[in-house]
């Protein structure tokens, strides 16, 4: 067994373009610290990256497993809540 198939995944290739960021925000949103999706697209992914990024800061993580020219598949992490990001060192 592939040590992906226990991991929520999406292949947004059978997606139109404007549904394909709603579902798979839909699913980051679901995912418990710890865990990870796989996402596969027909191109480079890296405006989702930006996205998740711009919109998570901290929160999300991310591995290529497939860079394309033809598949490109991305593992997205959610990372485990490591509290607050200020130097006071408080758990706010």
């Amino acid at each position: 067994m592939s040590e992906h198939q226990d991991k929520p995944s999406i292949d947004v290739r059978t997606l139109p373009p404007r549904e394909r960021h709603t579902r798979i925000f839909g699913i980051l949103g679901a995912l418990m610290p710890g865990k990870s999706m796989v996402v596969t697209s027909d191109h480079d992914p890296s405006s989702l990256y930006r996205q998740i990024a711009t919109t998570f800061p901290g929160q999300f993580g991310w591995d290529y497993l497939e860079q394309g020219p033809e598949v490109w598949r991305v593992e997205i992490d959610r990372l485990e809540d490591r509290g607050c990001e200020c130097c006071c060192g408080s758990d706010h």
